[in-house]
């Protein structure tokens, strides 16, 4: 089969499109024909060499976190799937990824894919929706009634954390470039930060501020100032700490996101009930 590998670390230049073998199945494994993958921050930081350790890989490395396709053959031991199954999910991020025209996945980090949308563009969802649902509701135990603000909400993880926030009963308030503005237009307020500072269009303080944009280390800390005493900040940008308030009990979580199938089903769920775009 056809894979995209690189050899040794660097930029794009040392990704290579070349034969390899074609994976068996072993036990609790599912081979997936590949639809589609996607292409994160992330998967360029591991290309890079700046994660080797938190998340080290085996050289030659196939990148792809993300995986949409469909099941094609099955390990010992696998229930739950059929041959034939359209499938998502987030790959293990050590392991062999989905830039292939086949890979092998745990059973346990695939779920059904969404039916109402095109199987390829269903890629576009695990990472990233996963993101935005772990830092909204595991770390940022968002209730209904609550305000969220949503640092960095014109990307991938923010389009799907606001929708998510709004659909829980949250007020939201996305932070967003005028090109990324109509990505988060559902939000209740939406904030110029190329025209105002974020410390400055909130007036009243949040329960919830997430912080998805690599800001300066001032702008990071600020944020802590706009959540109100026993709220929470969570920040994706792991190297940078989240700051907190300890005399406010503001608390500060640097989110890392993982795989989770159930949690993946409900986003599908979602999707396929037009709640999530």
């Amino acid at each position: 089969m056809k894979a995209v590998r690189f050899h040794e670390y660097g930029g794009p230049e040392v990704l290579r499109y070349e034969d390899v073998e074609l994976p068996v199945a072993g036990p609790g494994q599912v081979r997936v024909r590949v639809a589609a993958t996607s292409f994160n921050s992330v998967d360029g930081n591991i290309r890079g060499g700046f994660m080797q350790g938190p998340i080290p890989v085996v050289l030659p490395h196939t990148p792809g976190l993300d995986v949409a396709g469909t099941v094609d053959a099955l390990g010992q031991g696998v229930t739950g799937f059929e041959v034939g199954d359209p499938v998502v999910g987030f790959l293990p991020m050590d392991g062999t990824g989905a830039a292939a025209e086949y890979v092998l996945a745990p059973v346990e980090v695939l779920t059904s894919a969404p039916r109402s949308i095109p199987l390829a563009e269903a890629a576009a969802l695990p990472v990233v929706g996963l993101t935005a649902y772990q830092a909204l509701f595991d770390h940022g135990k968002l209730a209904a009634g609550q305000r969220v603000l949503i640092n960095g909400a014109g990307g991938a993880v923010g389009g799907y954390a606001v929708q998510l926030a709004k659909n829980a009963g949250a007020y939201v308030i996305a932070t967003a470039s005028p090109r990324s503005a109509e990505a988060v237009k559902t939000a209740d307020e939406v904030v110029d930060h190329t025209a105002t500072a974020v410390t400055d269009a909130v007036t009243e303080p949040v329960d919830l501020a997430l912080n998805l944009a690599p800001v300066a280390p001032e702008q990071l800390a600020a944020l802590a100032g706009v959540v109100r005493p026993g709220g929470v900040v969570v920040n994706t940008t792991v190297w940078m700490p989240a700051p907190s308030d300890e005399g406010r009990g503001v608390r500060g979580i640097d989110l890392f996101v993982r795989s989770d199938a159930g949690q993946l089903a409900r986003l599908v769920g979602l999707v396929d009930r037009g709640e999530l775009r």
